[in-house]
């Protein structure tokens, strides 16, 4: 019996010539599949080249509605976003396509796991990541990083010599990878940091601000314990207002990052990211959080939403502190109910608006007038103690400076006491009698 390998399968140009690559270099049945995460694609035409070009088999796994409750709204609930502007598209998608891949490799009895991440890329790190942690006996084979073709015109090259298609024209050779959630570009004058971006030419669901209408939109979104639920109170399942707002969001201008991020390999790489219904989420979400959340909830949120983040970027979706994180995550969502209305304005997004039943924001303590909840006079003590540790370095400086008298005066002030003794008064000032004139001397006249 030959040698099966499981393929994570695109059909784009770079898995087009690994079916061939690995039939000639390793003599194997190649089981194709392909994980639809939302991405726009003609599955029955991927199929039918998959074959062409040499499968055993190609399979079509649909985990849309999996990857929009297990993963995207894990991420949402954080706030994770990578160096303040990826909000994670690729990044998400890939320890769930791993672990789809393990599921077909385990049915099919496959040896080896391929896939089609390059060398260079954070998506070979994400890939074997999630393939170690779930199946670490299967041997994992990334051609990129052993064949000899250097570049896309070699691929090019290689399957023209073979007579099969070629599923991309040079002119065209954006490197892209689509979802549900958002749109990835890299490549052509990307490469170049100096560059602005095509973006008449690149953008696939977005317009730019300046074609965005004149006129503003608003969307009111509904969320339950942190997940979105309605629409301008159409309820919808995740995947459904997904779209939605891709849609909505795209046609207003939101959601486009031009980023130079800091790749998990240490090189430095530029994208632009469309992602305009997450962008919208994100935004909702977290002007909900902030009158659903106390303080110190809040401020300890922000740091475990950066290390989600680059937990998420780095592929280590399946490891403890992922885990633990989000069960924290979890457990501050109880309260981040409500309903949050968004202004859409050519590329902009402003609040209009946020209520919640949960919501810690109370008018009569907020208040510019006075209510019975609030005694200003508090305030004095309160602030007191707070600055304590200013007054106490204050008070030192002062001492260097200036020697004990100043310390003393430095203190007494911030006592409230004056440092100075107050003046004797005078006999006069008590009422005495006058002073009469020593006996025996002459009186002035």
């Amino acid at each position: 019996m030959k040698k099966k390998i499981v393929l994570a399968y695109s059909g784009g140009l770079d898995t087009t010539v690994i079916i061939p690559w690995l039939k000639e270099n390793y003599d194997c049945d190649i089981i194709a599949v392909c994980v639809d995460v939302g991405q726009a694609a003609d599955w029955k035409a991927i199929g039918k080249r998959a074959m062409e070009t040499g499968a055993a088999a190609c399979y079509v796994a649909d985990v849309k509605k999996e990857y929009v409750e297990e993963y995207i709204w894990p991420a949402l609930k954080a706030n994770a976003v990578y160096e303040d502007k990826y909000l994670l598209g690729t990044s998400t998608a890939r320890p769930l396509i791993a672990k789809v891949l393990v599921e077909y490799a385990r049915k099919e009895k496959a040896s080896a796991i391929a896939h089609g991440a390059t060398g260079k890329g954070n998506d070979q790190v994400r890939f074997d990541l999630g393939i170690m942690a779930l199946a670490p006996d299967l041997e994992i084979i990334a051609p990129w990083r052993i064949w000899k073709l250097k570049s896309r015109e070699d691929e090019m090259r290689y399957l023209a010599r073979r007579k099969l298609p070629v599923p991309m024209k040079k002119k065209n050779s954006y490197s892209m990878d689509d979802n549900i959630w958002h749109i990835s570009h890299e490549g052509l004058e990307l490469e170049d940091p100096a560059a602005e971006p095509l973006y008449r030419k690149m953008l696939a669901i977005t317009v730019t601000p300046e074609r965005a209408p004149n006129k503003s939109e608003y969307v009111e979104i509904e969320f339950e314990k942190g997940i979105p639920v309605s629409v301008n109170n159409k309820k919808m399942e995740g995947a459904e207002l997904i779209k939605y707002l891709n849609k909505i969001g795209g046609a207003h201008g939101i959601g486009i990052a031009d980023l130079v991020e800091n790749r998990v390999v240490g090189m430095k790489s530029r994208g632009v990211y469309e992602t305009p219904g997450g962008s919208i989420l994100y935004y909702a979400h977290q002007e909900l959080e902030h009158i659903c959340l106390d303080r110190q909830t809040y401020a300890f949120k922000q740091q475990a939403a950066q290390k989600m983040g680059e937990l998420i970027y780095g592929g280590l979706w399946f490891t403890p502190l992922r885990e633990a994180l989000s069960a924290f995550v979890d457990s501050t969502q109880k309260t981040v109910s409500g309903k949050v209305r968004l202004k859409l304005y050519k590329g902009s997004i402003s609040a209009a608006g946020v209520s919640s039943p949960n919501s810690l924001y109370n008018a009569s303590i907020a208040s510019f007038t006075t209510g019975d909840l609030y005694n200003h006079a508090d305030a004095k003590g309160f602030i007191r103690l707070y600055g304590l540790p200013v007054l106490v370095r204050s008070l030192m400086e002062q001492s260097k400076k200036g020697g004990a008298k100043a310390l003393a005066a430095a203190a007494a002030a911030a006592s409230g006491k004056s440092a100075a003794k107050p003046a004797r008064k005078s006999a006069a000032s008590k009422g005495a009698a006058p002073v009469k004139a020593a006996p025996g001397r002459p009186k002035k006249k």
